[in-house]
C-alpha cells in the first residue's frame, strides 16, 4: 500500500520523467530511416537495380544517407507513394510530375537532360515496317484494331496524342480501336516489334534508350519500327521530392544531385557514364514552374473536348485554365 507521505514524492518523479521524456532526442531508428527514391519499373527489378544501383549507391555515400528505390509498376504507385510518405522523392513524367504536386505534395526540385544534348523529346506512333498501317488508316477507326497507350499518367504516350492528335479530330480511342491497351513506352515498342499489336504510343528517348543499350533483343525491335506520327516537343522529366522533407535532407540531396556528373574529372566522366545508364546528362535546377507546358497541354485538351461536345460550362472552365497557365508562363523566369 502506498502511504500518503509517499504520494508527494511519486507526483515529483513522475514529472520529472515527463519532463525527461520530453526532452530527450528522437528515436535512433528514425534518425537512421532511409531516403525512398521512387522509380517507374519498366523491367524487371533485378534489371532496373543494375542500372540504377550505381546511382543510388553514389548518392548514398555523397549524403551519408541510406537510399532504398521504390519500383512502381506504374505512375500511379509512384503518386500514392509519395501521398502517403513511403517515399521521399523521384524520377517523374511530366503529367505524373504534376499530379505528384497536385496530389502527394510535391515539388519539383530538378530537372532531367538528355544524354546527347537535346532538350526535350517527343512522343511518337510506332507500327510494324511492311504493315501498310498509314496514320490516314489508324485514324479511320471503326474499331477493327488493337492499339496500345501508356500509363493514364503519361505524357509522352497517353496526354500529348489525345492533346495533340486524337481530340483535335473528335476521336475517342476506346471508341475508335477495337482494344486500348495501357502499358509502359518499352513493353508498347516490343508489342509492336513482335507483332502482338498492330499500333502503339512511344516516344523517342525511350527509343534512343534502346538503341543505347545495343543488344541483339533491341537492335532487332527497333529494325522492324515506323512512326507514322510525331508530337511537337515535349520537355524533358522532372525530378520531384516531398515539400514538406527535411531541409537538412534537401540540401544534401540537391547538394550531390547538381554536382554529379558536373566538369572534366575522371570522377565527373564514371559519373557521367552512370548516368548515361538511366538515360540522363546532369541534373539542372528546376521548380514546379517546369510543369507549365504540361498543364498547357492539358489544358488545351480539356478546350478541344469541350468544343466537341458542344459544352460550353466545361469550354468556359478550360479556357480560364489556359488563360492562368498562359499569364504564369509570361510571368515565369526565362532560361
Amino acid at each position: 500500500m502506498i502511504t500518503r507521505r509517499l504520494i508527494p514524492q511519486i507526483a515529483a518523479l513522475g514529472a520529472v520523467l515527463a519532463l525527461a521524456g520530453c526532452s530527450k532526442p528522437a528515436p535512433k531508428a528514425d534518425a537512421d530511416k532511409p531516403l525512398i527514391f521512387s522509380i517507374v519499373s519498366t523491367e524487371a527489378t533485378q534489371t532496373q537495380m543494375q542500372e540504377w544501383g550505381p546511382f543510388l549507391k553514389d548518392m548514398e555515400t555523397a549524403t551519408g544517407l541510406k537510399v532504398k528505390p521504390f519500383f512502381g509498376s506504374n505512375y500511379s504507385a509512384l503518386i500514392e507513394a509519395m501521398r502517403f510518405k513511403q517515399s521521399d522523392l523521384g524520377w517523374f513524367t511530366n503529367q505524373s510530375g504534376l499530379e505528384a504536386v497536385r496530389r502527394a505534395g510535391g515539388e519539383v526540385f530538378a530537372r532531367t537532360t538528355h544524354p546527347n544534348g537535346h532538350d526535350g523529346y517527343q512522343g511518337v506512333i510506332i507500327v510494324k515496317k511492311g504493315s501498310g498501317i498509314t496514320l490516314d488508316k489508324l485514324l479511320a477507326c471503326g474499331q477493327t484494331m488493337d492499339f496500345g497507350m501508356g500509363d493514364a499518367k503519361s505524357t509522352s504516350g497517353t496526354l500529348a496524342p489525345n492533346t495533340y492528335l486524337f481530340g483535335p479530330r473528335g476521336i475517342d480511342p476506346v471508341k475508335c480501336f477495337k482494344t486500348v491497351r495501357s502499358a509502359s513506352a518499352e513493353a508498347n515498342l516490343y508489342a509492336v516489334a513482335s507483332g502482338v499489336l498492330p499500333a502503339a504510343t512511344d516516344n523517342t528517348r525511350s527509343m534512343d534508350r534502346l538503341a543505347a543499350i545495343n543488344t541483339d533483343q533491341s537492335k532487332k525491335a527497333l529494325d522492324a519500327l515506323q512512326v507514322i506520327w510525331t508530337s511537337p516537343t515535349i520537355p524533358e522529366d522532372p525530378m520531384v521530392w516531398r515539400a514538406d522533407l527535411d531541409p537538412a535532407i534537401k540540401k544534401k540531396v540537391a547538394d550531390f544531385i547538381f554536382s554529379y556528373g558536373v566538369g572534366d574529372t575522371d570522377e565527373a566522366k564514371r559519373q557521367r557514364a552512370v548516368l548515361e545508364r538511366i538515360q540522363t546528362g546532369p541534373f539542372r535546377h528546376a521548380d514546379n514552374t517546369h510543369l507549365l507546358p504540361v498543364r498547357e497541354m492539358e489544358a488545351t485538351g480539356m478546350l478541344v473536348q469541350a468544343k466537341a461536345a458542344g459544352d460550353q460550362e466545361a469550354m468556359t472552365k478550360a479556357q480560364a485554365m489556359l488563360d492562368q497557365v498562359h499569364k504564369e508562363m509570361a510571368a515565369a523566369p526565362k532560361g
